[in-house]
């Protein structure tokens, strides 16, 4: 075997250990974020909280996520992936335990929203790893695979969280995953690394004349952004990512108003138990992991088309929420075959959103990138915990189904403008040794 030949070979088999890493470290951010709405009624009626204080709990912990989110994202691109990551889940689940052992609104929400920032630790690196370790035409694929560890994470803790809660109490619902958490960050710092070049190692640029494979840029790719130009520059001088962070603001009031509400929603209107309750987070994320993965295909496969296929994600929705609103109340199984196509849409829609992101700007800026589009992302999750907790208390839940719909109809204006940037190139092979 050639020295070349010798260092993709290295290149491939260090590239499938980080991005298994980067999936499995994901996926457990999630167990430490999702694991209060699963529990949420039966946490508000513990401790004496109506919707409102629920929601000003989610509301406030959401805008510390996107804090951080923004905030952390920009120091990730100065820092070391392999360190950064585990540490975010040790804080993250110190304030599990926290949360749990001090049951006051202001103590819980104060830790709750310090959650929230560190969770920022997260996201931001796990971008920037699949950024430097595969080359655009090769980022549909591995982002939609990737991005099934949202589902993953979020799809366990549900029917976790209800179950734990349901033997030993709503605390355990935070003990639990804090303890998963803390064994998984070791295994972060055991098995993920950096960038190819921290390991001595070069780009996948470098191996993009490998036979059968050609090198292609995606229309809109910030190739003529040079590296001396800084990250923000890059982020806030182009305003096709001020319309895509506006896009994500909406996508996130679709996607938290069924996580953080729908438990609770299917347990005051459809009689589910709470068991039921936290499985409607399962077929939510479990539907998921296959609507991220189709779409990481089809998009590389049709060129790159994402903003369109974000489109036909948001008209599916539309249908689920109809779904909703018309199935007589008695059939829980047409709320969980919503809940299931709105899970299937959402998610690819957001990752198609993170890959548009990558696409317009450089390798340099992808976690100040990260942290622009999360930041409106979870500025729209406060948004919706706030005000749908306050619409189905006072109005019930039909009015905050009728700002779910009002949701889907701005996003689905906002796609129409981005498919005029929003495009790729068409697929290459994957490189093989």
């Amino acid at each position: 075997m050639s020295p070349d030949a010798a260092t993709h070979a290295r290149f491939l088999a260090l590239r499938r250990q980080v991005f298994e890493a980067a999936f499995v470290g994901y996926a457990a951010y999630y167990l430490t974020r999702t694991n209060l709405p699963p529990v949420a009624k039966e946490l508000g009626q513990a401790l004496g909280y109506d919707k409102a204080a629920l929601g000003q709990l989610l509301a406030l912990s959401g805008l510390a996520y996107g804090v951080g989110k923004f905030l952390l994202g920009a120091a990730s691109d100065r820092s070391n992936a392999r360190w950064f990551m585990p540490a975010g889940l040790v804080l993250s689940a110190a304030c599990n335990v926290g949360f749990a052992l001090w049951p006051s609104l202001t103590a819980q929400t104060w830790l709750w929203s310090l959650n929230g920032v560190f969770q920022g630790m997260g996201w931001a690196p796990c971008g920037r790893i699949l950024a430097h370790w595969f080359g655009p035409p090769e980022r549909g694929r591995a982002f939609g695979v990737w991005n099934a560890s949202h589902n993953v994470g979020a799809a366990l803790v549900g029917p976790l969280a209800a179950y734990v809660a349901g033997r030993w109490g709503w605390q355990s619902a935070f003990y639990v995953p804090a303890a998963l958490s803390l064994g998984l960050a070791g295994y972060l710092v055991w098995r993920l690394r950096d960038t190819p070049a921290s390991e001595g190692l070069p780009g996948p640029e470098a191996f993009a004349h490998a036979p059968g494979v050609t090198e292609a840029r995606p229309a809109g790719h910030s190739a003529a952004a040079p590296q001396e130009t800084s990250p923000w520059a890059q982020v806030l001088g182009n305003p096709w990512m001020w319309l895509l962070a506006f896009a994500n603001f909406f996508a996130y009031v679709i996607r938290y108003a069924l996580l953080d509400w729908g438990p609770t929603f299917l347990k005051e209107t459809r009689g589910a138990t709470l068991m039921q309750g936290g499985w409607s987070t399962f077929v939510y994320e479990a539907a998921a992991i296959l609507g991220t993965v189709a779409a990481g295909w089809l998009t590389d496969r049709l060129g790159g088309k994402r903003a369109f296929l974000g489109m036909l994600c948001v008209v599916l929705m539309g249908f689920a929420l109809l779904l909703l609103v018309a199935a007589p109340v008695t059939w829980l199984w047409a709320s969980l075959l919503s809940f299931a196509v709105v899970g299937f849409c959402i998610y690819p829609l957001l990752m198609l959103f993170t890959v548009i992101g990558l696409d317009l700007t450089s390798q340099q800026a992808i976690g100040t990138a990260a942290g622009w589009i999360g930041l409106f992302g979870y500025l729209g999750k406060g948004a919706q915990a706030v005000s749908l907790g306050w619409l189905a208390e006072r109005h019930g839940w039909s009015a905050a189904l009728g700002a779910i719909g009002a949701a889907l109809g701005v996003e689905l204006a906002l796609l129409v403008l981005l498919t005029r940037q929003a495009k790729a190139p068409a697929p290459v092979p994957l490189p093989t040794p």
